[in-house]
């Protein structure tokens, strides 16, 4: 059974990469072209019912970064759900605030980089 990249979710996915928000531009700025040690990123991928910021394909890492959205106890219980589905999917999650891309963006980087190897 297909999950990633559901054709049902293609105009949401289109929609969310043309219009990144700030952090995630700057993210990606950093990640695309395989500039972080090779490993190639893909930003707003599906899997399931969910569209990750940016998933590691060779890592199954999906890196979200999170807003004054999430600030709250029902977008972190829905986090929670989201989280324990791509991990029976078998895709780890690490989770980044806005302001830590902003004012930390080589010590997210950094976190990522030591995300790698341990499937």
């Amino acid at each position: 059974m297909r999950i990633n990249n559901l054709p049902s979710r293609k105009e949401l996915r289109q929609s969310l990469r043309a219009n990144l928000t700030r952090e995630e531009a700057l993210f990606w700025t950093h990640v695309r072209g395989r500039q972080l040690q090779g490993r190639k990123f893909r930003r707003q991928h599906g899997v399931g019912p969910y569209v990750l910021d940016f998933y590691c394909p060779s890592e199954k890492l999906a890196v979200e970064l999170d807003g004054a959205s999430h600030d709250h106890d029902a977008a972190q219980r829905r986090d929670e759900i989201r989280t324990a589905f791509l991990r029976k999917a078998g895709i780890r999650v690490v989770r980044f605030e806005n302001r830590d891309v902003r004012e930390n963006l080589e010590g997210v980087l950094a976190k990522i980089a030591r995300c790698f190897g341990k499937l």
